[in-house]
Formats: structure tokens, C-alpha cells, sequence
């Protein structure tokens, strides 16, 4: 097989799936590389997509589906990229496979070994809004349907005692504690940068309360509460009981001072999760804070009226220096100054964070592993010479999705979709 044939997508959310699809049905050999146990990113914690409200993980699970049986994509999971050698056409690429101690092809998903396992952790996919076990899928749904174990906190492959219960309980002999992780070489003749982003941090905004009282959210967290294969399928209540808030504050721009940018999806999914409050609590209160409103396009605009009809509050923050959250008797007490200059007070049951989006914290390892460089703000550095570019500064080497910014779905499919057109041109170069 020619190696200018193979191309390397690194990372298996919406714009890494897009990309291994697209080169797989043009007839290229492709790795599907994600450090993670499943595939499907960030998109498949949320119930709902602006601006359309489609079910995610209706919309992403056949994709999942046909990533996961086309015979030219070979998804590792559990896997990182070490080294990444040579140039366009011919590089040569190492890769970390961590053990799943679960077999792929016997596994059938049934779920029995969980319940043996006396480990209990908590589920950081899920926010550590629930617990998981030691052998563990990250939520209900994921794909591959496989179970992983955590060898940090296995008893058996951490050393502490000799447990093998998960085993005992699978019928199917699926279960493998002596599976060791492997490192594979592979020749490419291109790469897909595809990483992703992450929500910026909100504990270091101390004044918040995010972490100090218990009914501070952030939107991500928020998102799982009212997911139907989250923590608590879909039931909304508050971290301190089985509560149900009344009254709600949705606080936008969160970061977006300190990171000098916006992350133009932050209006979106607090407008969402706005709709959503009112859909399932009609008679709840909802506030939403903003220092700006962006809604770019026409169907953004569209959801913006609706959700500005459906008696959610939208209320000018002229400060987010001046903005805080405290705690009393009655509830939490959110401060902020209006456009007048004045400070007004709302009480609420529950506060919102939707924070801004900022690179991965692996993105400057990734950086040196691919010899490619980042921008000011840490994002991938794409051709500056070049607007709407998806080359990096390494040539055979491109980026997509929120790995080159923040971005929504749709623009991530887009950018995916450029990525490929440059591959399939630049391989077609080297034959």
C-alpha cells in the first residue's frame, strides 16, 4: 500500500469524524487516533444542537457507526500520538496505545462487570457529576460500546490487591488483566490536526463562587444535568437534593475579557439552555447577564427572537469586573451593575457560567510532537498568509474544528471538509 495513501486524523470529535469519513469514502486509508476510551467529542454531552435543537446523539451517533465499521478507517482509542517524523508524503508517525483490558471483538455491552467492581471514582466526562467504576464506559450510549479499566485505580493492576471480579462476572471472557499497551508505527503521507477545545477554568474567577456554593454551574455541567443519558437522566435538580430550581441566572462572557476574544458559541448555548429551563420549568424565572449578545446568521438570529420571546429575561451586565455571586438566607445573590452605572441585585437557586472556549491543555505537547506552531492566544497557527487557511506552519500537516479556534458545529464540519480538499490535493501532488 502506498503510504501517501494513509493519512493521520488526530483526535475523534465532529471535525476528526467528518475528515476520516470524507477521505475514507475517497478510497484513502485513514487512523483515527483519540486519546479517549469513545469517540464523538464534546458534541455527544450535549442533548440539544443550536440552532435547530436536533437531538446530538441522534445527529452523531451514525457517524459514530460508520467511522466504526468502515474498513478504511482504523480507530485507536485509548491512544496518543508520540512522534511525528519525516515530511509530506512520507512521514513516520508513533503512537501510544494505551491496553483497554477489554477485548473489542468479544465484549457485547451488557454492563455486567460494572456492578462487581469496588472502586468507585468520579466521572470526570460526566463533570464529576455522578461516579463511575474502576471498568467503566463514560456514559450510557458511548461508542464503541466497550468498557475500559483505569489501571491507576484498578486494584488488581495497581498492585494493591489481587481482584479479579470484573472477569469473574463476564460470561463472554472478554475481560483481559494481563493486556499490555502497545506502541505502533505507521508511514502517512499527511495529518489532521483535529483536538478540539475546552471550557476555560471558571474556579479561578474566585469571585463567582463556582466550587464555594453549591448552586453555581458551569455550562457544561448544566448541560449533563438535563442530558438524557447524563447523571441524572435528564431530571433537573440542584447538587445540594433533589431541589428544583425556581429562579435561574445564565451569566455569558465568562473569560472573555482576560482571553481578548469571543468564543462566538457561548450566546448560543446560554440561549439554549435558557429555551430548554422554560421548556421544562415554564413556570421557572430565567435571567440571562450579557456584556454582548452575538448570534451571527440568519438562523442564529431566528433562535434569539424565539428564546427572547419565551419570557427569559435578558439583562445588561455594563461589568463584569463589578459582577459576583454570593450566598444568603434566601439564595444566591448575584451583583452586577446595569447600564445606568447602578448595581442591582437578582436572588436565584441556581447560576449558570458559560465561560469562554480556550485551547486544550495538551495543545503546546501536541505543538512540539507536530512541528507545527501556536497563535497568540495558543490555538494551532494556521496560514497566516492565507484567510480561511487550514495549513499549519509544517507542510502535509493541517488543522480543523476548535483545535484552530472556537467554532460551532456546523463551521467545524466546513472546516473539516477543507481540510480534506487539501490533503486529497496535496497527496494526489506526491503520486
Amino acid at each position: 500500500m502506498n503510504q501517501a495513501e494513509n493519512v493521520l486524523v488526530i483526535g475523534a470529535g465532529i471535525a476528526g469524524m467528518e475528515a476520516s469519513l470524507l477521505l475514507a469514502k475517497a478510497g484513502k486509508k485513514v487512523c483515527l487516533v483519540e486519546k479517549l476510551s469513545l469517540i464523538g467529542g464534546n458534541a455527544i454531552k450535549n442533548e440539544e444542537s443550536f440552532p435547530n435543537l436536533e437531538c446530538s446523539t441522534c445527529m452523531v451517533a451514525p457517524i459514530q457507526q460508520e467511522i466504526l465499521q468502515n474498513p478504511n478507517i482504523r480507530t485507536m482509542t485509548l491512544s496518543t500520538v508520540e512522534k511525528i517524523n519525516g515530511d509530506i508524503g512520507d512521514f513516520t508517525v508513533t503512537v501510544q496505545k494505551k491496553a483497554r483490558y477489554v477485548s473489542m471483538t468479544d465484549c457485547i455491552g451488557c454492563g455486567m462487570c460494572y456492578e462487581p467492581c469496588p472502586v468507585s471514582l468520579k466521572n470526570e466526562w460526566e463533570e464529576d457529576l455522578s461516579e463511575k467504576k474502576a471498568i467503566y464506559v463514560p456514559c450510557a450510549g458511548s461508542l464503541p460500546n466497550v468498557p475500559a479499566i483505569d489501571p491507576e485505580h484498578c486494584l488488581q493492576l495497581n498492585g494493591k490487591q489481587d481482584c479479579n471480579l470484573c472477569a469473574e462476572a463476564c460470561m463472554f471472557g472478554a475481560i483481559d488483566l494481563k493486556e499490555t499497551d502497545e506502541k505502533v508505527e505507521m508511514n502517512v503521507g499527511a495529518v489532521i490536526i483535529a483536538t478540539g477545545s475546552e471550557l476555560l477554568d471558571v474556579s479561578a474567577f474566585s469571585h463567582l463562587g463556582y466550587g464555594k456554593y453549591s448552586g453555581v454551574y458551569t455550562a457544561m455541567e448544566f448541560e449533563r444535568l438535563f442530558a438524557s443519558n447524563g447523571p441524572t437522566s435528564g431530571e433537573l435538580t440542584l447538587r445540594d437534593g433533589d431541589r428544583i430550581p425556581e429562579k435561574i441566572a445564565i451569566i455569558h462572557c465568562i473569560g472573555r475579557k482576560d482571553q481578548g476574544y469571543c468564543s462566538g458559541v457561548c450566546c448560543m448555548y446560554s440561549l439554549k439552555h435558557a429555551h430548554f429551563l422554560k421548556h421544562k420549568l415554564p413556570d421557572a424565572k430565567i435571567y440571562n447577564l450579557y456584556t454582548d449578545i452575538c448570534v451571527p446568521g440568519k438562523t442564529y438570529q431566528q433562535f434569539f427572537e424565539k428564546v427572547a420571546e419565551e419570557k427569559t429575561e435578558l439583562i445588561y451586565n455594563a461589568s463584569m469586573d463589578r459582577l459576583k455571586v454570593a450566598e444568603n438566607k434566601t439564595g444566591l445573590i448575584v451583583e452586577y451593575m446595569n447600564g445606568s452605572g447602578s448595581v442591582e441585585t437578582l436572588t436565584v437557586d441556581m447560576v449558570i457560567l458559560a465561560p469562554a472556549l480556550v485551547p486544550g491543555k495538551e495543545s503546546s505537547s501536541i505543538c512540539e510532537i507536530a512541528g507545527i506552531e501556536q497563535d497568540v492566544k495558543g490555538f494551532f497557527l494556521t496560514n497566516k498568509n492565507h484567510i480561511g487557511s487550514v495549513e499549519s506552519t509544517r507542510e502535509g500537516v493541517f488543522i480543523a474544528g476548535c483545535a484552530e479556534g472556537p467554532k460551532d458545529i456546523q463551521s467545524s464540519i466546513t472546516q473539516a471538509e477543507s481540510a480534506v480538499g487539501k490533503v486529497m490535493t496535496c497527496l494526489d501532488l506526491q503520486q
